[in-house]
């Protein structure tokens, strides 16, 4: 199975991607492409966010014509997602993409994905081959008693192959489902097969709740197993809440060591502050900060200390006052109203 240490490096814009290159985050526009400053907008808060490759759809000719305007206003590399007209996917290529998404499937006949190819090449913009379940073709359901994993593999390396007889492997794979046992083992059979780089997520995946607890199970799998260049947890609504969600899971799973972790305990009956908004607070100012260290809140001054020690600082709220703790030990104790602007002094000064 071909690992993300060793799969083959794709450029994107000025990113690299695969051949043992951090796991890049990805996330995707859900505004009107056509609309430049909303599309513009959405994406600097995704940046800033720390998203590092975004997605936009290109359904017309309007929202082709308009990557040129947004490419100037970005910093990241833009992917035109491509859907039935090989037409827009040469647009978008023309207008400044720094890649296309295609499903080779249905852009039309060999002819088609040829022209698109050799705009890809002229350029040398990546392409992504993408397939899902729901384009699986008819021949490949009969030959496997419907939608299989080993039906969807085929169908991806089936797209692959023909691109790479067209002379050009400078190629990513998706291949997209919302169960996350069948994107196991599709995934892994596919890493069997091809070493291009893999981008993986957990497709329609649902809500932030559902959608967060699904793609942690799916991912976490293909995560551990080795498996992954680029990512995204899809949520439906807000996609910034996509690109924190991915921060956390990458952080979790030790493949990331930018940020701060944050950890807080469940509360029980001895808690007398507000935790949960506390938390929360702390969550969102930690986003401020890109320091790779791990941040406790706790709701306990009896076992906070105690809790909090695997942590490299943390605060734990007592009865309206709480204290200050770096590495288990308590620097000192205050006010609960000054915990905040405490812990705020402390990861300002963390580098001083």
């Amino acid at each position: 199975m071909t690992t993300r240490e060793h799969t083959r490096s794709v450029q994107i814009g000025d990113l690299t991607i695969g051949a043992g290159n951090p796991i890049r985050i990805q996330s995707m526009t859900n505004v009107p492409t056509q609309d430049v400053n909303a599309c513009v907008a959405q994406i600097l808060a995704l940046e800033k966010a720390g998203c590092e490759i975004v997605r936009a759809t290109v359904p017309d000719m309007e929202a082709a014509e308009a990557l040129t305007q947004i490419r100037k206003q970005i910093h990241i590399p833009l992917v035109a997602d491509i859907h039935f007209d090989y037409k827009m996917a040469i647009a978008a290529i023309e207008h400044g993409a720094d890649k296309i998404r295609i499903n080779p499937g249905n852009i039309g006949g060999r002819d088609r994905v040829k022209a698109v190819v050799d705009a890809a090449r002229e350029r040398n913009i990546p392409i992504r081959v993408g397939v899902n379940g729901g384009s699986l073709e008819r021949e490949l359901v009969e030959k496997y008693g419907g939608v299989t994993p080993e039906g969807l593999v085929e169908s991806a390396l089936d797209k692959v192959r023909m691109i790479e007889d067209m002379g050009y492997d400078n190629l990513v794979v998706s291949i997209k489902s919302s169960n996350i046992g069948f994107s196991t083992r599709a995934h892994r059979l596919l890493a069997e097969k091809t070493d291009h780089p893999l981008h993986i997520g957990i497709t329609e995946a649902g809500t932030i709740l559902s959608g967060n607890i699904k793609s942690a199970a799916g991912l976490g799998i293909l995560l551990n197993d080795g498996l992954g260049d680029t990512v995204r947890v899809s949520l439906t609504g807000d996609p910034v809440n996509e690109i924190v969600s991915a921060k956390i899971l990458l952080r979790a799973m030790g493949l990331r060591r930018e940020g701060i972790e944050v950890i807080s305990c469940p509360t029980c009956g001895r808690t007398k502050i507000d935790l949960p908004r506390l938390a929360g607070e702390v969550e969102k100012m930690a986003q401020e900060f890109d320091l790779p260290i791990r941040v406790a809140v706790m709701g306990c001054a009896v076992n906070g200390p105690g809790e909090a020690r695997e942590a490299d600082i943390g605060i734990a709220g007592g009865d309206g006052e709480g204290l200050l703790i770096r590495k288990g030990e308590i620097l000192r104790k205050m006010p609960e109203s000054e915990l905040l602007p405490a812990l705020r002094r402390e990861l300002e000064n963390w580098n001083a």
